[in-house]
């Protein structure tokens, strides 16, 4: 089997607030609550486990926001990467670039970047050119 990332997860300093804020975000694009125990949640679409993005309640010492780290989710199509910066700013996300084209990137790239609630850069995008 080839190599590839399992899972991302991210300390979050208010546990209860970023569960409803992923909650809300991640449902935009079609990502929802796959998994659940003390102090950590992890989120999947409906037919992949175990689940892709997880927030764990932040640990004394553990990794901050701010040093590069960059998480994106792959959309299906525009109107779901509208809905994630939309979702993302009412519950108090921060935009860190409005939906768009970014041939900078990769030709068909279409996405948004926001800093959720503890400052982490999370962006859904949809690569058009390859048609996913």
């Amino acid at each position: 089997m080839p190599a590839f990332i399992d899972h991302v997860s991210i300390p979050v300093a208010d546990f209860e607030n970023s569960a409803k804020f992923y909650d809300a975000v991640l449902a935009t694009l079609g990502l929802r609550r796959r998994k659940q125990r003390d102090g950590a949640i992890g989120w999947g679409p409906d037919d992949v486990l175990p689940p892709i993005f997880w927030i764990h309640a932040k640990e004394p010492g553990a990794a901050t926001s701010g040093v590069g780290l960059h998480i994106s989710f792959r959309a299906k199509d525009r109107a779901e990467v509208h809905a994630f910066h939309e979702t993302a700013m009412k519950l108090g996300g921060r935009d860190a670039g409005a939906p768009g084209v970014r041939p900078q990137y990769t030709a068909g790239f279409y996405g948004c970047f926001i800093f959720d609630l503890d400052g982490f850069k999370i962006e859904a995008v949809v690569r058009e050119a390859l048609g996913a």
